[in-house]
């Protein structure tokens, strides 16, 4: 068995560094990160801002390279992979959610998700990916007669609608009110619970980690601590 499959892991980060050249300067935004990610938990990235969640993330998702390590998909080292390589794996492999939701002002609900279901091997329809985050209602809606918080529920359903064996979660409801993020939280629950999409959610907001299996902590670049959750809380019963 590779290393990757060990202990169910499908997606892991061995010895990552992430260096960045500004001008005479080296920043380092990542420094030696071992990270796994197992089958179907949903674990919560968590630290404050400039702790390197979001290049972990974008390193792990194929969306960026690190400078040292390995980031190894079921056995697979993709960090060593070209980019046609990697774009293969980002499109058949991985769902994306930013904070900012990134809809096609120009398109509906429906149109929206259904530019993901074109180009996917096994895609859900695009209706019932809308339904699975509630927007049953609202398929025929554009961007502009939705909500931020319905806006991000359907960015969800159309990472969500290729069946994707991984979801990344980028600050998902860094945009949105208290009220509105739990909804979209609890969306993100529900497509872990149900269809058993291995999930990984970024935040600097501590409390977003109860709701986690497992939670890995970020600090200057470095895992700081890593713990896994005896009682989960829903996101309905999260406060802030």
């Amino acid at each position: 068995m590779s290393e990757s499959e060990e202990h169910g892991v499908v997606l892991a980060a061995h010895d990552v560094t992430k260096t960045y050249r500004m001008g005479d300067v080296d920043v380092h935004a990542l420094r030696g990160v071992n990270v796994g990610l197992r089958q179907g938990e949903l674990m919560v990235l968590l630290g404050p801002s400039g702790s390197g969640k979001s290049t972990l993330l974008n390193i792990m998702g194929g969306l960026d390279v690190p400078t040292e390590g390995r980031v190894v998909y079921m056995g697979r080292d993709i960090a060593a992979a070209g980019d046609r390589e990697l774009t293969q794996f980002r499109r058949d492999h991985v769902g994306f959610v930013f904070q900012f939701y990134n809809l096609i002002p120009s398109l509906t609900a429906r149109e929206n998700v259904a530019l993901v279901t074109e180009i996917a091997e096994k895609p859900l329809d695009a209706r019932d990916a809308l339904e699975l985050v509630g927007l049953a209602e609202r398929l025929d809606h554009f961007p502009s007669q939705l909500s931020g918080g319905e806006q991000q529920r359907v960015a969800i359903a159309r990472a969500v609608a290729k069946q994707p064996d991984i979801l990344l979660c980028d600050e998902p409801t860094g945009a949105l009110d208290f009220m509105t993020g739990i909804k979209v939280l609890e969306v993100i629950e529900q497509v872990n619970r149900t269809l058993g999409t291995t999930t990984a959610v970024i935040t600097h907001h501590a409390p977003i980690a109860s709701m986690a299996d497992r939670i890995v902590s970020l600090s200057d670049g470095r895992v700081h601590r890593e713990h896994t959750n005896e009682t989960k809380i829903a996101p309905k019963d999260l406060t802030w």
